[in-house]
């Protein structure tokens, strides 16, 4: 006998399985993403796309002192192009781990959704 107030158990299981769970994984799913945005730096990276690398700049001689303005200009520029170097690297390394986590979240989820079509299909073409 049911007693009142009681769902049956495969409403429970639908209802925790395409809506509870789907909302959860995509909760964890967004963690992931600010993790990889976080863990990557890369709004910080590209805001300071061309500052010297390990904010290593020397500073101008005092007086007139023409090839010493110029070496100081050449280290200048040398360091903001490691540091533009070094930057772009690790941005193009964090937007593959972002598509990582996109494509993998996706395909995890659309898994979860199909996986209960997908064994009874396979029960169906495994029995017949």
């Amino acid at each position: 006998m049911a007693r009142q107030g009681q769902e049956n158990i495969v409403i429970s299981w639908l209802v925790w399985h395409f809506l509870q769970m789907p909302m959860f994984l995509f909760f964890i799913w967004k963690n992931f993403i600010y993790f990889g945005l976080d863990f990557f730096s890369m709004p910080l990276l590209a805001a300071t796309l061309i500052s010297p690398w390990r904010r290593y700049k020397w500073q101008y001689p005092r007086g007139f002192d023409i090839r010493g303005y110029f070496e100081i200009f050449i280290s200048n520029i040398f360091s903001r192009l490691i540091g533009l170097i070094c930057r772009s690297f690790l941005i193009i390394v964090g937007v593959i781990a972002m598509a990582f986590i996109f494509a993998i979240g996706g395909i995890f989820i659309l898994f979860w959704i199909l996986e209960p079509f997908i064994l009874a299909a396979l029960i169906f073409f495994l029995v017949s």
